[in-house]
């Protein structure tokens, strides 16, 4: 069977057991620990059989693994402490009724197809003929590296500005967070440079090259900042304003003075 093929059904046939399993748990937000779950799944899937060379098949498991198990494991620790499904997914089941469960159905596939696509990325790099550590790899890796880094501390300053009590209802904005409204997207941005770089020169890179524009115009556009900002904004109010007033949106900048 075409690896594609395959990889696409192993990501639909999970994502439709964990369906099944949130219509009696009532918990369809774990979807989203699922996508990036989904993603590294799938890395490994075109590590092991695809035919690029051994080098490249081995970056593409490390690099897309470690994304997946760091991103995974921050969405099943942020889950498991919340009792109720998340408010979004709420608004869902409200929204659409008596007809809930078949369009949840969809959303679980949408989802499914969303990370088979993410996960293209990999499977260029795993189908990467090309032998050796270029100039390129080592640049890739160096950005994968970075981007893991980076996103992980950011989390990481997050969670703890959480964790003190004094700072219920504040905006955080110590460490990375001073510099950049979101530098957990950020390095998530950076992250998917590294593919390309991995796979330069290779006859599927431009499939690579896809997935940094594609991610942020999700997480500009569509699923990131628009939709942490407006919650930000109904939880904390004229704090979060200023914050936006001084602090730059998404890349790393020096703080306007107000």
């Amino acid at each position: 069977m075409n690896l594609l093929i395959l990889s696409f059904l192993i990501a639909a046939l999970g994502m439709t057991a964990l369906w099944v399993w949130q219509l009696r748990s009532g918990r369809a937000d774990w979807v989203d620990a699922a996508w990036a779950g989904t993603i590294g799944l799938l890395a490994v899937v075109f590590a092991l059989l695809g035919e690029g060379a051994v080098e490249k098949r081995i970056l593409a498991a490390l690099v897309a693994g470690t994304w997946s198990l760091r991103l995974t494991t921050h969405m099943v620790q942020r889950l498991k402490s919340h009792e109720e499904e998340d408010g979004r997914y709420q608004a869902l089941r409200a929204h659409w009724g008596d007809a809930v469960n078949l369009r949840m159905w969809f959303f679980f596939m949408a989802q499914a197809t969303v990370a088979w696509l993410f996960a293209l990325p990999a499977w260029a790099v795993a189908q990467d003929s090309q032998p050796g550590l270029s100039g390129w790899v080592l640049a890739g890796v160096g950005m994968w590296l970075v981007s893991l880094a980076g996103e992980s501390v950011a989390d990481q300053q997050l969670a703890r500005f959480r964790a003190d009590p004094a700072n219920k209802g504040q905006v955080c904005n110590v460490g990375l967070w001073r510099y950049s409204r979101h530098p957990n997207y950020f390095f998530e941005w950076l992250h998917w440079f590294s593919y390309p770089l991995i796979a330069w020169g290779s006859g599927y890179v431009w499939v690579a090259w896809l997935a940094p524009w594609v991610m942020l115009l999700f997480l500009y556009r569509i699923t990131g900042i628009p939709y942490t900002e407006k919650q930000a904004i109904k939880s904390r109010g004229e704090r979060y304003v200023e914050y936006q007033r001084t602090t730059s949106p998404f890349i790393p900048w020096f703080v306007k003075k107000t």
